[in-house]
This record gives C-alpha cells, sequence and structure tokens, in this order.
C-alpha cells in the first residue's frame, strides 16, 4: 500500500445526525469551554459537568452526554491549522467539535510542560452545519470567518447518536 498522505474526516458523506437540531449558545464563565460546550449540546447549565468531566479527556465528555443521547467520534487529524478541515467539515453538514491551541507560535504547542505539566491553552468550539457556536465570545458566527480557522488543531470529534457504532 503506497503512503497515504490525506484521509477523509468521515467516511459516509450522507450520513446526518443532528442538521435540523437547533442549539442556542451560552457565554462561558472563566476557563469553562469544555463545560460550556457540552451545556450547548444538551441544554443544560455548565455547572451540571464542572467536577463531572476532565477538560483534557474527551472520554469523559462522550460519557457525560450518554444520558442525553449523544457521544462523540473521533474524526482524524493532526496538528494543521482548522481552516485545512473546515470545507470538508461543512460539506458534511452537521455537528462537530472543534478544539484548536489558542497560541499563534507553533514552537509553543511542542514545546515541553512547565514545572506545572502547562505546555499551552486551547478552547473547543460547536460547528453545526456552517457555524461556529462559540462560548468564549457568546456569538453564532461564519465557519468561514470565524478566528478558529488560523489555529492548530487539538482535536475534531463528530456529535453522534449514543448508539452508533463509532465512537469513544
Amino acid at each position: 500500500m503506497a503512503y497515504d498522505t490525506h484521509t477523509t474526516l468521515w467516511t459516509d458523506r450522507e450520513e446526518a445526525f443532528f442538521r435540523s437540531a437547533t442549539f442556542e449558545v451560552q457565554r462561558q464563565k472563566g476557563p469553562h469551554c469544555v463545560s460550556t460546550v457540552l451545556a450547548i449540546l444538551t441544554g443544560q447549565t455548565p455547572e451540571r459537568f464542572q467536577g463531572r468531566v476532565n477538560t483534557q479527556n474527551p472520554v469523559s465528555w462522550s460519557e457525560a452526554l450518554a444520558e442525553y443521547g449523544m457521544k462523540l467520534a473521533y474524526c482524524p487529524t493532526d496538528v494543521r491549522t482548522l481552516k485545512n478541515y473546515l470545507p470538508e467539515l461543512i460539506a458534511l453538514d452537521d455537528l462537530f467539535t472543534l478544539s484548536y491551541y489558542t497560541t499563534r507560535n507553533p514552537e509553543r504547542i511542542l514545546a515541553e510542560p512547565d514545572a506545572k505539566g502547562w505546555v499551552t491553552g486551547s478552547h473547543i468550539v460547536l460547528l453545526h452545519r456552517d457555524r461556529i457556536l462559540d462560548s468564549a465570545r457568546g456569538t453564532v458566527e461564519d465557519a468561514r470567518t470565524h478566528p478558529c480557522n488560523d489555529y492548530h488543531t487539538k482535536r475534531i470529534f463528530r456529535v453522534v447518536p449514543v448508539n452508533h457504532p463509532r465512537g469513544l
């Protein structure tokens, strides 16, 4: 098999789960983007998830979504900027979480952690169809022009029904 430099983010291009769903953006208070994204997905408050999920463990996010009929499915990515993935994600026309590093310095992303284990900050937003729901900004914006496009990818997950065969 030849070396493959590209893979699709999702193999079934016709599959859709949350196109017709509606979500209300919530403005996060403090460094709580993960719990606020989970709150937006479920219609709950961020406090419902604080202390229940580990912000660095997407498996815990997926487990928290299960009682609401959802879970997360990994999309294969690397550290390129999100603008490299957005056209394909928008074409899939569904619901995704996009996590990205908040530094513009690629060397910082690859640096060794400091004495407390800190490397660099990150943020998570929702992509629903072609709109970004951003809890830090408290806005819903066109994905093509949202500032996340210029940041390096940390993780991308598709939100799928809890009974879907793929997922965390």
